[in-house]
């Protein structure tokens, strides 16, 4: 099970135990762990590990901080190590048992867990506190198996000396966005050692949970006032900053800005590990700093080249490069990325989304369909990708494929951005691809038509003021009508749009309709008019036409047809 960074926030209380001396060293140890400096711990714990050999609170909080940096395996051999070290102590069995929660693997933990119990005094509250903690540190916290835990520990620790036990109620409380609850709990933390500041910084991230930003904002520059040098308000306070600027797109610069500033602080104070880098490159992408994002990357790719989590750098590095215009450089990684992926779980949206554009940019259009679909079928707002391949495809003429195409767009995007543009598209595609095999004798099926009419009538539902898909329609329904016996489909269309821009040049609208789609109107109107002798209105809309246009053929042609044989029959292409 992977770590959660909720859990890496969420507060970590370690006893101090054993002598004098070794308390002094172990304590020291959790300061950096509290500090979030956990490449410093682990140094530091190995040591005493390695000097100590019989302490199992040495291991079990070396485990605890192989947890926290996300490798769990490290972590349960470290456990181990320490039960065989210490077997009475009950904090290993507790750190197996958390190990085991990670692995999902609940009933292994419950009886680890048991086995704490079994070692450790009754009246001992910390074991009571660690197993609650761990059951809400992992992805899916047991918040009704953690419970009688921290409530057994606050019930042992009668005199309430231990802030940590209300941290973790705090915690419990704060995951279930019980806030008044939680906020109860770590103002008692508080109270009882002033200095804990772990559960001023969860405040502020409690506020900034309920977009309370300005609150939160405040709660995190006080713990920053109390303690300049204490890193985790500085990456709480960038997350916060990060947060807002997703969410209120006016203030986007100056918060991203911010973000990455106070990250960059942040980075500074703790041991700038990989861990924390790869969350700097993160921020990178979200503020949208995409040539610093290539350069931390790159450097990034050499530092730990075998850590599961170089994974993630891969996936950066080929958003950096394609947003950098680096087409063939993005590919590349994309690619790398997808060929090591093992737990296809992993695998998100803007993965396929960013394989698929770099395909693209590469001319790789096939391809790209097929991961840019991917990309849709996770997340809808992916269209607009997949709806630029689709108009390369149109612009292209290859209206086959852009039909293709854009009935995926529209099926996963009917009313989000460009919708109305995709539709529309649609719809020509479908008439031209018609029209290109009517040209060629081909027996196009009308089916084209009736697709890409029901395209329009999508477009005209939606923005039934765009009169110039009514063109479209009209010349779709003309195509689809008989040939022999024309019942003159392509009629109400051409007339709303005649009516629509008579009403737009009386009022002065602008654009106004152009003269030539109204001479293509009157003139397709007067032509059936005529084919079914009704010369009175034939006449009527030629010399419409001949309004706009007196030297248009067809309307002079047609006044002149009005006393010679009816035609057997209307116009069928548009002039």
């Amino acid at each position: 099970m992977k770590m959660t960074k909720k859990a890496i926030t969420l507060s970590l209380g370690l006893v101090v135990m054993g002598s004098a001396s070794f308390a002094q060293s172990l304590s020291d140890a959790k300061k950096a762990i509290d500090a979030e400096q956990y490449q410093k711990a682990a140094s530091m714990l190995k040591t005493l590990v390695a000097n100590q050999a019989s302490k199992g609170e040495n291991y079990y909080t070396l485990g605890e901080v192989y947890l926290l940096m996300e490798y769990p395996d490290s972590a349960r051999a470290v456990f181990t190590k320490g039960v065989t070290a210490d077997p009475k102590n009950s904090l290993n069995y507790i750190g197996l048992g958390e190990a085991d929660l990670f692995a999902n693997n609940p009933t292994s933990a419950k009886t680890n867990f048991a086995k704490a119990v079994e070692v450790s005094s009754k009246k001992d509250y910390i074991p009571q506190l660690y197993i609650g903690k761990a059951y809400i540190a992992t992805a899916k916290p047991d918040f009704e198996a953690a419970l009688p835990y921290l409530q057994k520990a606050e019930e042992l620790d009668a005199n309430d000396k231990d802030a940590e036990t209300f941290l973790a109620l705090g915690d419990y409380y704060a995951l279930q966005k019980k806030n008044s609850e939680a906020l109860q709990n770590y103002m008692r933390a508080g109270n009882i050692n002033e200095s804990l500041l772990r559960g001023k910084v969860q405040i502020g991230r409690m506020y900034k949970e309920s977009r309370a930003f300005t609150e939160s904002e405040e709660a995190l520059k006080e713990v920053i006032a109390k303690d300049p040098n204490y890193g985790p308000a500085y990456r709480e306070i960038a997350e916060l900053y990060m947060q807002w600027a997703l969410q209120m797109a006016t203030e986007f610069p100056a918060r991203s800005a911010q973000a990455v500033e106070n990250y960059k602080k942040y980075l500074d104070l703790t041991d700038n590990s990989f861990e924390s880098k790869l969350r700097y490159a993160q921020f990178l992408f979200y503020a949208k700093d995409f040539k610093t994002l290539e350069e931390v990357t790159s450097a990034l790719a050499t530092t730990n080249p075998n850590d599961p989590k170089a994974l993630v750098v891969s996936r950066l590095r080929g958003y950096s490069s394609f947003e950098n215009k680096n087409y063939p450089k993005s590919l590349e990684y994309m690619n790398d990325f997808f060929a090591k992926v093992k737990d296809t779980s992993r695998v998100i949206a803007s993965d396929y989304l960013y394989l698929g554009r770099a395909e693209a940019a590469n001319k790789q259009d096939d391809l790209a369909v097929v991961n840019l679909t991917k990309a849709v079928e996770k997340d809808s707002a992916n269209a607009e990708a997949l709806a630029e391949v689709a108009k390369g495809y149109y612009d292209a003429k290859n209206y086959a494929k852009a039909i293709e195409t854009y009935d995926i767009v529209n099926k996963y995007n009917p009313h989000g951005k460009g919708s109305l543009y995709n539709f529309y598209y649609r719809g020509l595609a479908g008439y031209l691809l018609y029209g290109q095999g009517y040209s060629a004798n081909t027996n196009p099926s009308k089916d084209l038509l009736v697709k890409a009419d029901a395209a329009f009538a999508t477009v005209l539902k939606d923005a039934p003021t765009t009169i110039d898909v009514l063109l479209w329609r009209a010349r779709a329904n003309n195509l689809m009508d008989s040939d022999t016996d024309p019942k003159g489909l392509k009629l109400p269309f051409y007339q709303q749009y005649l009516d629509s821009a008579e009403v737009r040049i009386a009022k002065n609208v602008q654009p106004a309709p152009p003269a030539k789609s109204m001479v293509e109107a009157y003139n397709q109107i007067a032509g059936f008019a005529a084919y079914k002798e009704d010369k009175a209105k034939a006449k009527l809309y030629w010399d419409k036409a001949l309004a706009l246009d007196p030297q248009n053929a067809t309307a002079l042609e047609g006044i002149k047809s009005l006393i010679a044989p009816a035609p057997k029959a209307p116009i069928k292409k548009k002039k």
